[in-house]
């Protein structure tokens, strides 16, 4: 199994600010891994097309549910605190764009 890494040039590793839901998040990480899992298998199974639809929405919505909670420590921990250390400008522009990219890719 390989871990993602991120493209951004320079980003800071996740402060403890920005980690209010970590247990949330791994659980719906884990989450969508098993229904995507599951939606592959009745694939492959052959199962009824719209069976297999709704199996991949579960794990879409689980995907969804990561995000917000990321977006949400982000914005609490990480943005918050470049705020008050006088970066707000920047760190605001990284979370636009973070966003504009998370919502071409719905």
């Amino acid at each position: 199994m390989t871990t993602a890494t991120s493209t951004a040039p320079g980003p800071a590793p996740r402060g403890p600010d920005a980690r209010h839901h970590d247990h949330e998040v791994t659980t719906r990480l884990r989450k969508a891994t098993g229904q995507a899992a599951g939606g592959l298998a009745m694939y492959e199974d052959g199962r009824y097309c719209i069976d297999v639809l709704d199996q991949l929405a579960a794990a879409r919505r689980a995907l969804e549910g990561a995000a917000l909670r990321i977006l949400d420590d982000h914005m609490s921990g990480c943005v918050l605190a470049a705020v008050e250390g006088g970066d707000g400008a920047g760190k605001v522009t990284e979370l636009l764009q973070a966003v504009r990219r998370y919502v071409r890719s719905l």
